[in-house]
């Protein structure tokens, strides 16, 4: 007995777009579903000939299809929106408010600022992992990597394919349930980002208000080290950012990421805790060895008057993840590390959103 039409064309409706996160019915790109015996042709098409997630879109819709009862062949045919097409699809993921509703008023968006004093705490790990632990939770999490001197996120990501394009609207990739976008997937590793802050501002203008985002749950930003120019455009462009600083046990470590705290407060950016990396090394005979020193993050959050977020141990697979592309919570997540920061990411909801917004300084 052959399938059931209505079983298929539910099956289509049931998949998502992997980089959009949405319905592949919701979104106009299927053409067509075609019936012959056992065997299934659906005919779908992407928003551009380069669409970096096609090949996933096929994968997943031949999973969903071929799992129906009579199904025995699933083909997917993909062709290329035209311009009426695509011009349906951007009004149907940017609505009123455009394709980033985070910057409005009344979003459930929470944009976290991962910062630091100084270079070399470990802020990037931490703010991937995080990233990655919020979205096993369930959570829809973006990160942006504004590091764009000292970007590091695609390769700790082991992010295999750049963003996408629907016209002049990014879409970010999506990798381990994370979008993510960063200078990383425009220029090559070796090539120096040699620019003026008025440029390092207008490539965080496109990051945050030129590609697709939606609203996600968590919008994580990976700041560059020190107290400088991204700091100043992200009060400007989302002035509802939370910010919390890593910063290591050494007393002064803790004294330098307390300036970035500071520049924070002074920028009306709320710093909502702090976070203490590296604070521990496990060893075989299971005692820990305070390696670093130890009470740096609670000294500065008792100064600042925020909680301490969490500590992260040092653990070999966490340097090993960050340089193989594969984090400590997807490689080892029954481990130490990747434990520490599932807990981090649980403190992080519980703390709740800021109150603060300025409607002066929100994005047009």
């Amino acid at each position: 007995m052959g399938p059931s039409e209505v079983d298929v064309r539910a099956a289509v409706s049931a998949v998502d777009d992997p980089d959009l996160r949405r319905g592949v019915d919701e979104l106009g790109m299927v053409r067509g579903v075609q019936l012959n015996r056992r065997s299934v042709t659906v005919e779908l098409a992407v928003p551009s000939r380069g669409w970096t997630g096609r090949d996933e879109l096929v994968r997943r819709t031949v999973e969903s299809v071929g799992a129906v009862s009579g199904v025995s062949e699933v083909q997917v045919v993909i062709g290329v929106m035209d311009d009426h097409e695509r011009t349906r699809l951007l009004g149907e993921i940017a609505g009123p408010n455009g394709p980033n509703r985070f910057t409005t008023p009344g979003t459930k968006t929470r944009v976290v600022a991962v910062s630091s004093g100084k270079g070399g705490v470990g802020k990037s790990s931490v703010t991937v992992n995080l990233a990655i632990a919020l979205a096993a939770r369930g959570f829809d999490v973006g990160l942006l990597d504004a590091d764009v001197y000292g970007f590091s996120v695609p390769a700790m990501m082991g992010v295999e394919r750049g963003p996408a394009a629907i016209d002049t609207l990014l879409v970010p990739p999506v990798v381990h349930g994370v979008r993510c976008l960063s200078m990383g997937f425009f220029v090559d590793d070796e090539q120096p980002v040699i620019w003026r802050g008025p440029m390092l501002h207008k490539a965080l203008e496109q990051f945050l208000v030129d590609a697709y985002w939606g609203e996600p749950d968590f919008l994580l930003v990976d700041m560059p080290p020190g107290t400088g120019d991204v700091a100043l455009s992200m009060s400007q462009y989302v002035p509802r950012t939370e910010v919390v600083v890593v910063t290591t046990p050494q007393s002064a470590a803790g004294r330098v990421a307390q300036r970035a705290a500071f520049a924070a407060k002074t920028l009306k950016l709320p710093v909502r805790g702090v976070i203490e990396n590296l604070s521990w090394f496990t060893g075989d005979d299971g005692k820990r060895y305070e390696l670093f020193g130890r009470g740096g993050g609670t000294a500065i959050a008792e100064a600042l008057g925020v909680p301490l977020l969490g500590q992260i141990p040092l653990v070999p697979a966490l340097r090993v993840g960050g340089d193989e592309g594969v984090p400590v919570v997807v490689s080892d997540p029954g481990g130490e590390a990747a434990a520490s920061f599932d807990a981090l990411a649980a403190r992080l909801v519980d703390l709740g959103p800021t109150r603060i917004y300025r409607r002066e300084l929100s994005v047009r």
